[in-house]
């Protein structure tokens, strides 16, 4: 009777078991990731640098200008 269990772990029975255990983990990690962005943006605050780089992109800016700033932030 053991030997019908022992096959079983390692046959069809088994090969779902992990299949169902690595959706499971995958699915944990997909929705950590999605909830730090999720508070990145509802907390809606910029870094300093990210509005240099804003400032930047609008041609506020010189390149020179930024890459003092983004030294200093640094």
């Amino acid at each position: 009777m053991m030997d019908d269990w022992d096959h079983m772990s390692w046959g069809l029975g088994g090969l779902f078991m992990w299949l169902i255990f690595l959706v499971l983990i995958g699915f944990v990690i997909y929705f950590v990731v999605r909830g730090e962005k999720w508070i990145k943006r509802s907390n809606g605050e910029e870094t300093p640098l990210d509005i240099l780089k804003k400032r930047y992109a609008r041609g506020e800016i010189t390149k020179q200008d930024y890459e003092r700033m983004k030294k200093d932030l640094e």
